[in-house]
């Protein structure tokens, strides 16, 4: 099923946009260079905790601030990638089909995108 999307969005083909490929391979880059800072700073963070060290507790704050600042960066990543993927799948299914009464960025979610091309924030829960 994953490849049966991957093909749709590659005009025709089997492989994927390569436009779309270097936007998902750039910003999983960068997720991962974010998760990796974060797997440090928990780990001092940790240390910081067992050692009962004054100083180093006091300095857990700030680097428990630069950790979820660095979540809200990952989680606008991720974001911006599924929005930039579901435009370019948007933008592949509808070539060619002069049918405009299609509203892919209705500002309540129900569209794939909001009407600034954002994605929506919203999380469909599965049962």
């Amino acid at each position: 099923m994953e490849g049966e999307t991957f093909s749709r969005l590659g005009n025709g083909s089997d492989e994927m946009d390569p436009k779309v490929v270097q936007t998902l391979q750039k910003g999983l880059v960068q997720v991962q260079t974010i998760l990796d800072q974060n797997r440090l700073l928990i780990n001092e963070i940790n240390m910081n905790h067992e050692s009962k060290v004054p100083h180093n507790l006091t300095r857990n704050v700030g680097l428990i601030k630069e950790l979820n600042n660095n979540i809200k960066r990952v989680v606008d990543l991720y974001t911006d990638l599924s929005s930039s993927f579901i435009k370019s799948s948007i933008d592949v299914s509808s070539n060619g089909d002069d049918d405009d009464d299609h509203d892919h960025g209705s500002s309540s979610c129900g569209g794939a995108l909001e009407s600034n091309g954002k994605g929506c924030h919203k999380r469909n829960r599965v049962a």
